[in-house]
């Protein structure tokens, strides 16, 4: 399985990756993740335009795990990593956490930031074994406070939710 690019054409894939790997939040009492809508194909495409996206491939080159990042007060940050089901629980996700480190590191950025919710053992859990930290509010810069609003007016803070950072 290889990293590459994400392509224009295969943007719809990355919405059903997002709604399969969304399906195990029902199993845990969040029904309303696994209904989010994944992000709109124009939105998708941003990231793509911006060389933010990324997908690991089959053996086919079919895509079946992705990542889309920004770049937030100095930082990439990671807007979405999913997984398709099918390709879980095989280091696909870690991958692509360690490209993204890469290339913020090409760019010089000093860390990888995302959101996450931290009661959710695929989440926080994860993520902090894959070298990220829980950040306190107090040390969340303007845009990190920003993603977190946003997703608050969403209805994410429903379950607990939090920032993380690895250091590069």
């Amino acid at each position: 399985m290889g990293i590459r690019a994400v392509r224009l054409d295969e943007l719809p894939v990355l919405q059903d990756i997002e709604k399969a790997a969304g399906q195990c939040f029902r199993d845990i009492g969040m029904p309303e993740i696994a209904e989010d809508e994944p992000p709109a194909l124009g939105e998708l495409a941003r990231y793509q335009r911006a060389g933010l996206a990324w997908v690991v491939t089959d053996g086919a080159d079919a895509p079946v795990a992705y990542l889309i990042a920004d770049r937030v007060d100095g930082n990439l940050h990671v807007e979405q990593v999913s997984v398709h089901p099918d390709s879980a629980r095989r280091g696909l996700g870690r991958s692509l956490l360690d490209h993204a480190a890469a290339r913020a590191r090409s760019e010089g950025a000093p860390a990888l930031t995302l959101t996450t919710f931290t009661r959710v053992p695929w989440n926080a859990p994860y993520y902090a074994r894959c070298g990220f930290r829980l950040m306190d509010d107090s040390s969340l810069t303007p845009g990190l406070r920003r993603i977190r609003e946003r997703e608050a007016a969403h209805g994410l803070d429903r379950w607990p939710r939090a920032c993380m950072r690895r250091a590069l």
